[in-house]
């Protein structure tokens, strides 16, 4: 069975930074080292985007525009864990946050940008940030 579960969410002051996690679970991964996995963020008014993304093959990253620099997306194969490490929030930041993965993906490839190239959501992990 594949499982996605993120943890990490809360609430936070501007300014301030937060780490979420998400751990991969499943004999997939564990057949495959060519793995896409991507944080999405959802709100009622944009509804759910890419935040970031990274290849487990060889760690190449994508962030989308607005959280540049300030958000870092990692990943730890021997433990099956991807974090996004969020600096400097912003109320602007609050969402939902999931956790998503495709597997196999392709090796050398860029990690995927969008939704519906994923296979496997976490339940989700909500982050409030207050101003």
């Amino acid at each position: 069975e594949v499982r996605l579960v993120e943890s990490g969410g809360g609430l936070v002051q501007a300014g301030e930074s937060r780490r979420l996690s998400c751990e991969l679970s499943g004999s997939v991964f564990e057949k495959h080292d060519d793995v896409s996995v991507a944080w999405f963020r959802q709100t009622p008014e944009k509804g759910r985007v890419l935040v970031a993304c990274i290849t487990t093959d060889d760690g190449r990253t994508h962030y989308e525009e607005s959280i540049k620099g300030r958000f870092t997306v990692s990943s730890n194969n021997a433990t099956r864990m991807v974090y996004l490490q969020m600096n400097n929030l912003g109320p602007e930041d609050t969402a939902y946050y999931y956790c998503a993965a495709v597997v196999p993906w392709g090796f050398g490839q860029e990690c995927g940008h969008f939704r519906f190239e994923y296979d496997y959501w976490g339940q989700g992990t909500q982050v409030t940030v207050s101003s």
